[in-house]
């Protein structure tokens, strides 16, 4: 890249972060603002807030680690604001491709030690792939084919934190806050995006929320479309046939049985109704998997007088499996295309790329704060530097392909030493740059790490691994 290339980086940067810091309130915060979203995306094995400090201001770490600790753990700028900011930014980006078309309801598990960390307890975590110590964070994410932003997030606070006093004042949880099941945060993230005027899309959600018929009905009620996982248990109406008002759903009984669950429809399909569906280019060939598709309609105990609607259940049975995997209900148009279908239910893969770069690139899991506030500033932080990386994809001349992962680990003060000064071996510029070149300083004498990123087309960061096209 050349200099004039990273001069205009730097000016567009500066412009990002200069527009998020006008709805700070205080001047004061600017500062920590502007460094704490460059070290984010540093390279880097650690995105707390020391090895931020250290990356971001060599020479005066300890000042500068009491200056973002206390910007991100107890200063009082509202994440509502900076999430909007963030979205005003980034969305005529993402819209200049294509129209924004789902929205993604997922949670994600971040593993911790101990007890003390808010809403940490022993519960599923999506990373482990099994229960473990850890605190969950229910989002909703905004996406088209080009990309996706995360624009609403909230920490899940178990029973157990919700219903103690003490560990709740300890940690600073909000007296407005209650306990809810991920799910009833999910329908609070929907009401509020419909209420904000965010372009509406496709309603996407993994069986967790899918199984949760509140969750689609309110889909419904506020005239969104969806495509929900849902468990291979779920009772449908036997296909083609539609229940009288006041019948009431039967299972299991011989002779008698009125409904049947979603897995013994599939596996009683005929060859003829399962096909070979494209959806996307990976990263070494298409992907593809063998589905079926037919209308049913969905068994529960309330039959509404006029019957339950009909609607999608698409199905998907990889043929080197010996039982089909997934399981979606769709309330997408009649005459949907099977590969559009397809492709609806697919398009969750974006959340699930969001959280792979945002906790392993950006550091969305890596804060060492125990408050709720410092949880949701971290994470609000990230966002807005993963926002800024959505925004220059566009600048960034594709590569040809994507490049080998290049990270460069910076030394970062060992914590017995003194915080008084840098690690010397933690801070050359040699560490920031592939290339070793110089990078112009964020001011007099101070290296801009995160510039040097965006300099380095060759290396395997966010940076490189975002901007490939996918």
């Amino acid at each position: 890249m050349n200099l004039q290339s990273r001069s205009d980086t730097e000016s567009r940067f500066d412009a990002y972060v200069g527009a998020i810091a006008s709805v700070m309130d205080h001047t004061d915060r600017v500062g920590p603002l502007r460094a704490y979203c460059t070290g984010l995306m540093l390279p880097g094995e650690r995105k707390s807030v020391e090895p931020l400090a250290a990356r971001t201001a060599p020479a005066r770490v300890s000042a500068q680690h009491q200056s973002l600790l206390h910007f991100v753990g107890q200063s009082e700028w509202l994440d509502e604001k900076v999430m909007s900011k963030v979205r005003e930014l980034v969305l005529p980006v993402m819209e200049r491709r294509e129209p924004i078309q789902v929205w993604i309801i997922d949670d994600t598990g971040i593993p911790k030690q101990g007890k003390h960390s808010v809403g940490v307890a022993s519960q599923y975590c999506g990373q482990r792939g099994t229960n473990a110590n850890c605190q969950v964070a229910v989002s909703l994410s905004i996406a088209n084919h080009f990309a996706s932003l995360p624009v609403a997030h909230r920490l899940y606070l178990p029973k157990q934190w919700a219903e103690d006093k003490p560990r709740r004042r300890k940690a600073g949880v909000p007296a407005k806050i209650k306990f809810k099941t991920k799910q009833q945060i999910a329908l609070d993230h929907i009401t509020w995006a419909y209420r904000s005027g965010l372009p509406k899309g496709v309603l996407l959600v993994d069986a967790d929320y899918g199984r949760d018929s509140k969750v689609r009905r309110k889909a419904t009620d506020l005239g969104l479309k969806y495509v929900a996982g849902i468990q291979p248990s779920t009772l449908v109406w036997r296909p083609g046939t539609a229940p009288q008002p006041g019948e009431k759903p039967r299972k299991g009984r011989r002779g008698r049985a009125n409904v049947v669950d979603v897995k013994e429809v599939a596996v009683e399909l005929p060859a003829k109704a399962w096909q070979t569906i494209e959806w996307r280019e990976g990263s070494a060939n298409v992907l593809s998997s063998r589905f079926a598709r037919l209308r049913v309609r969905v068994a529960n105990r309330n039959v509404p007088l006029n019957g339950p609607e009909e609607e999608w259940l698409l199905i998907e049975w990889p043929e080197d499996e010996k039982e089909p995997t997934k399981y979606w209900l769709s309330t997408l148009a009649q005459d949907v295309t099977f590969r559009e279908l397809v492709d609806y239910a697919k398009l969750r893969w974006r959340i699930e790329r969001d959280y792979e770069e945002l906790k392993q690139e950006v550091g969305l899991g890596h804060f060492e704060g125990r408050s709720w506030r410092g949880f949701h500033h971290h994470a609000t932080l990230c966002i807005a530097a993963y926002g800024f990386l959505i925004s220059e994809r566009e600048t960034i001349p594709p590569s040809g392909g994507p490049t080998t992962r290049h990270f460069t680990q910076s030394t970062v003060p060992d914590r017995r030493r003194s915080r008084q000064s840098a690690d010397p071996a933690g801070t050359p510029h040699a560490q920031f740059n592939c290339d070793s070149a110089h990078v112009p300083g964020i001011r007099s004498g101070q290296t801009d790490p995160a510039m040097s990123l965006l300099y380095r087309p060759n290396c395997r960061s966010i940076r490189a691994k975002t901007f490939v096209t996918q």
